[in-house]
């Protein structure tokens, strides 16, 4: 009877060891079927921030947490490209393109790798090759995104994350002069910052390429020098070199150009901003500002916002062509110095309805009880046009307490208003078509019909005596950026320099 007791208790604990352990390995097995349960990673996004100049691969590590106390069934994970994706992913040590039934412990983690294979000669590459890991747990999707380079380029890829701010990378600091040429494009990831005190200066030639929501920021007393020549442009325009992007809107964000210091202004020479939110957005932020903005030979087209935008901001413009926003092709708040000679502003945008003209001035700025503020105004347009397909493409806005004064002197306007005031009007064509060589084509160029031809004044032509083209204003003195030049439809369009 004593041997009995002796033997059965080590054997009844040895039977109690195995249940807790049997219990506790049933317990972790248990599969969560909760469909507000959601997988952690991480990152949110995986950057394959090489730079490929020959074919090669590289390779990137993603941790997949699981912060459920029970276990889970990640019942997919695969790439939204599916087997075209250039990326592959890793899992359990397996490599292609869709897994199923993944199961993951509760608290445990997954090792997944990524894989991608660039071919950086292949113009066909986007610049920005993109795909998504898909997670679906419990009828749960999430996404990781999957971003590599794709040709041969300078790419500029946000490193700083302040709130309040959109990502971005200073790409000139204070007191440093950087230059961009045009050797590589270049591909901006975010904002692009030129600082307080630094100078962007870009060549020649020069191509700048932008994300979704990606933009250049010229800083506080930062200054940004665009040197194209008539031969050599510089463009900017979004990312996707598909013929379907060639001319849709909105593919990217904004030139934002802030207050700079005396005798540092901004300046832009011939050059194609296009297919952005905003052209170009110029504010006295933090001050007024002591420079201006000069823009020769610029063409803005395709903003699904705004053209060229503006705060209480001086800007002198020569053979600008502004053209198809969703909103206004040029708005100028809050006051500021404008000087428009031989420009064209033509707004038939197509992609929804434009209840705004396209040319709007004001010369206040509400506070913070929504009251006008007002500021000095002077506004300023020769030798030019504003058309498009709204009855009114021109409007003021002004309240009184500041000096104001707006004046349009031979310029073809199509307006409802009243233009027989002269302190306001000069020798302007009411409602008249330009008769643009075609316009859907974003061709500017006027036909040999056009009312503008011969109806400048010559002491304005004489300030600007060759058009965007390169055509020489001496025998004639035609109204917006573009001289007539007979026979000119046989070949050529009006957005080449």
């Amino acid at each position: 009877m004593h041997l009995k007791k002796q033997i059965s208790y080590p054997l009844l604990w040895a039977i109690l060891i195995l249940s807790v352990i049997t219990f506790s390995c049933r317990k972790d097995r248990v599969i969560d079927n909760n469909p507000s349960l959601k997988l952690s990673f991480s990152n949110d996004t995986v950057i394959f921030d090489t730079v490929f100049t020959s074919l090669g691969s590289a390779t990137q590590r993603l941790m997949v947490y699981n912060p459920s106390k029970s276990a889970v069934n990640i019942s997919n994970i695969l790439l939204a490209g599916g087997d075209k994706s250039p990326y592959r992913i890793n899992v359990n040590g397996l490599s292609g393109s869709s897994f199923k039934d993944i199961e993951l412990n509760g608290g445990d983690s997954l090792y997944l790798f990524a894989r991608v294979t660039i071919d950086p000669t292949d113009i066909g590459n986007p610049f920005v090759v993109e795909d998504s890991i898909l997670f679906l747990t419990n009828g749960n999707e999430q996404r990781i995104k999957l971003v590599a380079w794709g040709q041969n380029a300078n790419y500029i890829l946000a490193d700083k994350y302040i709130e309040g701010f959109p990502p971005f990378k200073i790409v000139a600091d204070s007191l440093e002069t950087v230059h961009w040429t045009n050797e590589k494009p270049y591909v901006i990831y975010g904002y692009a910052v030129i600082n307080s005190y630094g100078k962007l200066i870009i060549d020649e030639g020069a191509r700048v390429y932008f994300h979704k929501n990606s933009g250049l920021w010229a800083y506080t007393d930062g200054v940004l020098k665009v040197f194209g020549s008539q031969d050599n442009p510089v463009t900017f325009q979004g990312d996707r070199l598909e013929s379907f992007y060639n001319d849709l809107p909105g593919q990217w964000d904004r030139i934002w150009l802030m207050e700079g210091r005396t005798g540092e202004d901004h300046e832009i020479y011939n050059a194609l901003i296009k297919n952005g939110f905003i052209g170009i957005q110029a504010e006295s932020f933090l001050r007024l500002t002591e420079n201006k903005i000069i823009l020769k030979n610029v063409i803005i087209e395709n903003m699904t916002g705004i053209g060229i935008f503006s705060r209480y901001f001086n800007i002198e413009a020569a053979n600008a062509v502004v053209a198809n926003c969703g909103g206004y092709c040029l708005a100028f708040t809050g006051g500021g110095n404008y000087d428009f000679k031989q420009s064209t502003i033509a707004n038939y945008w197509s992609y929804g309805v434009r209840n705004t003209p396209a040319v709007f001035i004001n010369n206040y700025l509400p506070d913070t009880n929504d009251q006008p503020v007002p500021f000095p105004m002077d506004f300023f347009m020769g030798n030019s046009i504003i058309y498009g397909y709204n009855q009114n493409e021109f409007e003021t806005d002004m309240v009184s307490g500041a000096d104001s004064l707006y004046f349009l002197t031979h310029c073809l306007l199509k307006t409802v208003y009243n233009v027989g005031n002269p302190d306001n009007y000069n020798s302007i064509l009411k409602n008249e078509d330009p008769k643009f060589l075609d316009h859907q084509e974003n061709d500017y160029r006027i036909d040999t019909l056009s009312p503008a031809i011969d109806y400048g004044d010559p002491a304005i032509a004489g300030t600007v005596p060759y058009d965007i083209l390169g055509n020489p204003r001496t025998e004639h003195y035609d109204l917006g950026a573009y001289q007539f030049v007979p026979g000119q439809d046989e070949g050529g369009d009006g957005e080449n320099f």
